[in-house]
């Protein structure tokens, strides 16, 4: 399965980064703590080639704590500096000026050693639809400059940001690749709401998260929702459709002949996973 993705504006927007790069000192790449790998762009790899960057882990709230440890060491590994941080709550936030400056530390003192006073450092914040760009700049800026909203798209052109009197920020649309011949890319950022629902079949959605939460965050899975059972074989999807219609029971999506409304058990599943009432995982491990 090869997922196509590749609105007008996002073609746009990845020829204006280019266009602005010169102006670039470092990168600031936003991803999503509960999928690090997945919710990056490798596109922005060959767009951004060369330039300092700090990756910074939104969402860290809702991941899984030791994974996340576990992603900034591979980070590291990989040669970027990485943070977890929360944008909603303001976790991590203010970190962000300081460590883009501290890439820019040898710049910095070969202008101080020239009699040069550096400027504001001007970043360029990226980063996939729905990952907490402008809801991070909001933060950053001490003011409400950036439209948010909790669907991919929000942000449609570039503006820069003024953050105190040390940084500037350019803000982007997010940027999705043309498709995803992983699949399983494709469910995991539709299980976290990046990406449309319509790209792909909202049962074959919560049917990936169910698999994968049932194997690795049974404890808090079942609790949600009152299970008795762990499935022994997460290949076999007749125990995960057992599952999903033991859900389904829970949450009441009952039709005629007392069947399980699985379309529906499955809406409730998103909007429940999406909202951290399932507890914190983290969809993917870096070892």
């Amino acid at each position: 399965m090869a997922i196509q993705w590749f609105p007008g504006h996002m073609t746009k927007a990845r020829r204006q980064i280019q266009e602005k790069l010169k102006l670039i000192d470092v990168v600031i790449e936003l991803v999503d703590a509960r999928l690090p790998l997945s919710s990056r762009n490798p596109m922005i790899d060959e767009i951004l080639q060369g330039k300092p960057r700090l990756i910074v882990m939104n969402k860290s709230d809702l991941a899984d704590p030791s994974v996340t440890r576990q992603w900034i060491e591979y980070f590291k590994q990989e040669g970027h500096v990485a943070i977890q941080a929360d944008a909603s709550s303001g976790q991590g936030i203010k970190e962000i000026p300081q460590m883009a400056k501290e890439l820019m530390k040898e710049k910095i003192e070969r202008q101080l050693a020239k009699g040069i006073n550096p400027r504001a450092v001007r970043a360029l914040i990226v980063g996939i639809p729905n990952v907490g760009k402008s809801t991070l700049i909001n933060r950053l800026a001490g003011r409400n400059i950036a439209a948010t909203g909790d669907r991919p798209g929000v942000t449609k052109g570039q503006q820069w940001i003024k953050v105190g009197t040390d940084m500037e920020l350019l803000d982007t649309p997010g940027i999705l690749w043309p498709k995803f011949e992983d699949q399983n890319v494709g469910y995991r950022l539709a299980l976290t709401g990046a990406i449309r629902e319509e790209i792909l079949n909202v049962e074959d959605i919560a049917f990936f998260g169910v698999k994968y939460l049932v194997k690795y965050y049974w404890e808090s899975f079942k609790e949600r929702f009152d299970l008795k059972e762990q499935p022994q074989d997460f290949e076999n999807p007749d125990e995960i459709v057992a599952v999903m219609e033991a859900i389904g029971r829970k949450r009441g999506c009952i039709v005629s002949g007392g069947r399980v409304d699985l379309e529906k058990a499955s809406g409730i599943l998103l909007r429940e996973l999406r909202a951290g009432k399932l507890g914190r995982y983290t969809l993917e491990a870096p070892y």
